[in-house]
């Protein structure tokens, strides 16, 4: 086997024609979400924290184990490290806005990303819980893997519901959302 070199990258395999190829496999689109504990009693009440992904599957049946893939150092993954318990909302394709809206880089806050979106608090993990995804789950942080420049996070299934059955599931291929069909 030839050695990676410095970079990490395989001889002749770019950023470029990386992401090219794996643009070619179609994902379904969760929301991620926490709730992000006040610092203190006198600073804010704490916060709402949402991230949409395209890398998450579930892993193992017995027990309920799902995986999400974080990029190291973001919001969501240093939050994750703190605090184990968070959502996943299975977007429909009707929900693409909210797709959009928590894959925004650079935002300063969530607390206006969820104003207008319907969702009900989560009883195990007090994470939200977007109303009309096609499934919801609420985990806790099993396992950390940190894995090139992104953490895998490895949840137990605490609960898990599929709260509506209309529509399909919002996807993304080729470096957008689609519908199937």
């Amino acid at each position: 086997m030839i050695p990676p070199p410095a970079s990490g990258h395989a001889v002749g395999v770019s950023n470029e024609e990386f992401r090219a190829a794996m643009s070619r496999l179609a994902a379904g689109v969760v929301l991620v979400t926490a709730f992000e504990a006040p610092l203190g009693t006198d600073g804010p009440k704490g916060e709402d924290v949402g991230m949409t992904a395209t890398a998450f599957l579930s892993v193992s049946l017995d027990p309920p184990l799902v995986l999400v893939s974080l990029r190291t150092g973001s919001r969501m993954d240093d939050l994750l490290d703190e605090q184990p318990l968070w959502a996943v909302s299975v977007l429909s394709e009707s929900q693409r806005h909210i797709a959009g809206r928590f894959a925004m880089k650079g935002r300063i806050s969530d607390r206006l990303l969820f104003e207008d979106i319907p969702y009900v608090r989560g009883s195990a993990t007090g994470a939200l819980l977007v109303r009309g995804a096609l499934a919801t789950l609420e985990c806790r942080t099993e396992q950390r893997v940190e894995a090139g420049d992104h953490t895998l996070v490895i949840g137990r299934v605490l609960t898990a519901d599929v709260p509506s059955a209309e529509g399909g599931p919002l996807t993304y291929f080729r470096g957008r959302y689609r519908q199937l069909g």
